[in-house]
């Protein structure tokens, strides 16, 4: 088995890298070649911490593994991140584990890369002007991902923390960008012709009235039942897009419009996955809001893994064992 730190897989995979084998397995679950298993994800009653386990494979690559892990809140007092997570891949053929990946880097990138995969194709091309709700580790990722695939002009946030928002204004500083840190989440939602939200939030934190006609919204937070971001009125008034339908509507942004009878499984326009293979229309005009509900899904992290076990192989680096 190849075993990949946490350090080696930073070094290993880029942004553009997470972006492109994401934007590819978004592609092969469209054309049903690789699929997502059924989401484990609970409270273990012990530290607060949510525990999941994510899993799937691609039947062409071919892939099978599985990511386990999730948010003990507590971490930071002990000089931690509070996500925690690990890929093991499969030999597809004899069910063999094959490697254990490091994963919270690039669960980050991953997130990120699907988010800038749906700004590409969803946002109007000449979108510039991007709001972040939600400061914490995941807001860089999310930036840098949106730079890879827009020209991205200056920056607008709002987080809870001020710490959080000093944090990530001098980050969006070093990377060469304006970043206008703002009151709340109204003035980010009023600007922003892409916006992001990044939150653990259980309630709504933009409304339906704050958003300009031809916005982009990546809804980046909920993968967990009660969690939220958005008015449901304003997910009912806009163009919805998914990563995996059957999560959005029960763990995602999207259930509680669902829950609610503002929309049906009829009102999703389709995946990002079945926008890509040119099998649903993306955006349709220039004053569409469009939504992509960004739940995560096991077939993002495996492929990120697995890009990384395949340069380490090749630079000769990870640590082999016997098992």
């Amino acid at each position: 088995m190849l075993v990949i730190s946490e350090s080696l897989a930073r070094e290993l995979v880029s942004v553009e890298d997470a972006i492109r084998e994401v934007e590819r397995t978004f592609a092969a679950m469209a054309r049903g070649e690789a699929r997502n298993y059924p989401v484990v994800r609970e409270a273990i009653g012990y530290r607060d911490a949510v525990y999941g386990v994510k899993s799937g494979g691609d039947v062409e690559a071919p892939l099978l593994g599985l990511k386990a892990g999730g948010y003990w809140p507590h971490n930071a007092g002990q000089g931690l991140g509070n996500h925690q997570s690990s890929t093991l891949l499969f030999d597809p053929e004899t069910g063999r584990a094959t490697a254990l990946v490091s994963a919270n880097y690039l669960t980050g990138i991953r997130t990120g890369a699907a988010s800038a995969i749906a700004t590409r194709y969803l946002s109007r091309e000449e979108a510039s002007i991007v709001g972040i709700i939600g400061t914490g580790v995941q807001a860089e990722y999310q930036l840098r991902a949106t730079m890879a695939v827009r020209r991205v002009a200056r920056v607008h946030a709002w987080d809870p923390s001020e710490q959080s928002l000093a944090n990530f204004r001098e980050t969006v500083a070093g990377l060469g960008l304006a970043c206008i840190t703002e009151p709340g989440c109204e003035a980010v939602a009023r600007e922003a012709d892409i916006l992001i939200t990044a939150t653990p939030s259980r309630r709504a934190l933009v409304e339906q009235g704050w958003v300009r006609p031809g916005t982009h919204i990546s809804a980046m937070g909920c993968d967990t039942r009660g969690k939220q971001e958005l008015d449901p009125q304003l997910v009912a008034a806009s163009a919805l897009f998914v990563d995996e339908a059957e999560q959005s509507v029960s763990i995602g942004e999207f259930q509680h419009a669902y829950a609610s009878g503002l929309i049906t499984g009829e009102s999703l326009r389709g995946s990002i996955g079945q926008v890509i293979a040119g099998h649903r229309d993306g955006r349709r005009d220039a004053d569409e809001i469009t939504i992509f509900d960004g739940t995560g899904v096991a077939l993002q992290d495996l492929v990120v893994a697995a890009l990384a076990v395949r340069l380490a192989k090749e630079h000769g680096h990870g640590v082999a064992v016997d098992y």
